[in-house]
């Protein structure tokens, strides 16, 4: 699995009119089960994403496609991981 922390290089009055298009994008990637988790970090500095495990090429190409990234305004750092240990009901996660 991955842990995608999203940073904007940007000010945030540039960062929030991409936001509709990037809440599009996210929606669409949860909706296939290619993102688990997204949400932003407290203070307004970025997001993090939670993604399945997958071929490093397949992430970064989707990574690629973030309204975010193509328009300049954050980068992304990834961390890779494998899961031990996790909450009842998600025992799938680990699979």
């Amino acid at each position: 699995m991955f842990i995608v922390t999203v940073t904007y290089t940007a000010p945030l009055e540039d960062v929030d009119p991409l936001r509709p298009a990037h809440g599009d994008w996210l929606k669409d990637l949860i909706s296939r089960r290619l993102l688990l988790v997204a949400g932003r970090q407290v203070p307004l500095i970025g997001g993090i994403y939670l993604v399945p495990d997958m071929p490093a090429e397949e992430l970064d190409r989707m990574l690629a496609t973030d309204p975010y990234l193509i328009n300049g305004v954050a980068e992304h750092s990834i961390t890779e991981f494998t899961p031990l240990l996790v909450a009842t009901g998600l025992e799938d996660l680990k699979s």
